[in-house]
């Protein structure tokens, strides 16, 4: 009995969860969006009219619900007009202006930056999934090629080296940055988002692969040539 429910509480759990992360992302969204501008703008201008406003509960719900649907809103108007050269212009031009200010400035240019290097308009980040001997020969782990490395760590190590970046599981957003030589790794042919699900899964959701093995890489040597037999 205590099996069974165990596993009615399992079960329930995963029908739960989507829903759950959805509402608590959800409130996120309203308490560090809606909240905010909603107290700024809009209360002080209804205030005028009603100086009870809001006067329930649900009313101050309602209009934090109601300004951060405006917020992102304007947010998605914003990005529309990123497309025009009008859009572009204006951008420039605050840009231009908050530079100008001492801390804001130095702060905008930093999130900037790190917002372009993971912007889907630049080169993804995540060029290939590879395969690697990692935390030590004889046990492999699943990894991110980013880049080349190059300058002082390229010409120190003397080999042709890549950087990877090792996700751990099931937070993917944490991991190690592995410097290796191209020779010591694997690229796979799963997509970066079937190798994200392997992780975040544990390695619970498995991506289909129909290949021959014999025509595969292997880790650390070179692929191997399929030879028919002749009669």
């Amino acid at each position: 009995m205590l099996k069974r429910i165990g596993n009615f509480l399992l079960t329930g759990t995963l029908i739960a969860l989507p829903l759950t992360v959805t509402v608590f992302v959800v409130v996120v969204l309203i308490n560090n969006i809606g909240t905010p501008v909603s107290k700024i703008f809009f209360v002080p201008v209804f205030s005028l009219f009603d100086a009870n406003f809001p006067a329930s509960g649900f009313g101050k719900m309602m209009l934090d619900v109601c300004a951060t649907l405006i917020v992102l809103v304007i947010i998605t108007v914003l990005g529309f007009l990123s497309q025009f050269f009008l859009g572009k212009m204006l951008i420039r031009v605050f840009e231009t202006l908050i530079n100008k200010i001492p801390v804001a400035g130095l702060i905008y240019r930093t999130v900037k930056q790190i917002v372009d290097t993971f912007s889907k308009q630049q080169k993804a980040v995540f060029q290939e999934v590879v395969l690697l001997e990692f935390p030590k020969p004889g046990l492999y782990a699943v990894g991110f090629m980013t880049s080349t490395a190059k300058g002082e760590i390229q010409a120190r190590t003397g080999e042709e080296v890549v950087n990877v970046f090792v996700p751990t599981t099931p937070n993917p957003t944490s991991g190690f940055l592995v410097m290796a030589p191209v020779n010591k790794i694997v690229k796979l042919d799963m997509s970066v988002g079937d190798a994200m699900k392997l992780i975040i899964s544990g390695g619970a959701v498995i991506p289909e692969w129909n290949k021959d093995p014999n025509t595969i890489e292997k880790l650390g040597g070179a692929p191997k040539e399929h030879h028919s037999q002749t009669c």
